[in-house]
């Protein structure tokens, strides 16, 4: 049985042990693993209230019962792909990604900026699908909501505040609130990354000059040379 997998099932169950932190030693049987793949393929593509356990069932080959042996509800099959997700991977890689970030000796705020893009982009690029699931769940499971708040939102908001403050006050950044500040800042980011990898998938991206165009907004709007006269 080993050897008639693909090395493309194979590498999907390696994905899925490392996406949930799953060790060798928790034993998780072949039918789970396919479950949990069946369970973020469909949950991505469909939503959670449109995805049925008998649709995740056929994909992952097993009867519909199966699932119920390892996940009381469809509800606590979801939480078990994506609570884990962001709470043993999604936060700390997001904090390790970020030591490499948000610690660097940034020059300047564009610095600081380009590599702060460059570097979510890619990690939305490997984690897209999971990521999805979470973006379209999050409004609706408060569990989600409260675990991204503690786990993710507090302490990248504290490194970045102190990032703001310090490009703030060698004059690179207006001096307005922190929050404020950041919170167009990642607006900007995200609406890019979501038009990017959801909106837009298909269209010819040229990321480069997508992100420099980004970055030129953040740091000088988007007034032309007339406003620009009128002001001075």
């Amino acid at each position: 049985m080993e050897k008639n997998r693909t090395a493309e099932q194979q590498g999907q169950e390696e994905w899925i042990k490392e996406l949930l932190s799953i060790s060798e030693e928790e034993k998780m049987t072949p039918k789970q693993l396919a479950i949990l793949q069946a369970g973020i393929e469909v949950f991505s593509e469909k939503g959670y209230a449109a995805a049925a356990t008998s649709e995740i069932a056929q994909k992952a080959g097993v009867a519909e019962g199966t699932i119920f042996r390892y996940y009381k509800t469809k509800k606590e099959l979801l939480l078990s792909i994506v609570s884990p997700a962001m709470t043993k991977m999604i936060a700390p890689f997001v904090m390790r990604k970020f030591d490499g970030v948000l610690d660097l000796p940034f020059d300047s705020y564009e610095a600081f900026l380009r590599a702060f893009m460059i570097n979510r982009l890619e990690f939305a690029r490997n984690n897209f699908k999971i990521l999805r699931i979470f973006i379209q769940e999050i409004p609706f499971q408060p569990v989600l909501r409260e675990q991204f708040i503690e786990n993710v939102l507090a302490q990248v908001l504290e490194r970045v505040t102190a990032i703001t403050e310090h490009f703030k006050e060698k004059g690179e950044v207006i001096d307005a609130p922190a929050p404020s500040i950041i919170r167009f800042t990642i607006s900007s980011v995200i609406g890019y990354l979501l038009t990017r990898l959801l909106l837009m998938p298909d269209k010819d991206w040229d990321d480069e000059a997508e992100i420099n165009l980004t970055i030129d907004f953040i740091l000088h709007g988007i007034s032309g040379p007339s406003l620009r006269r009128e002001d001075q």
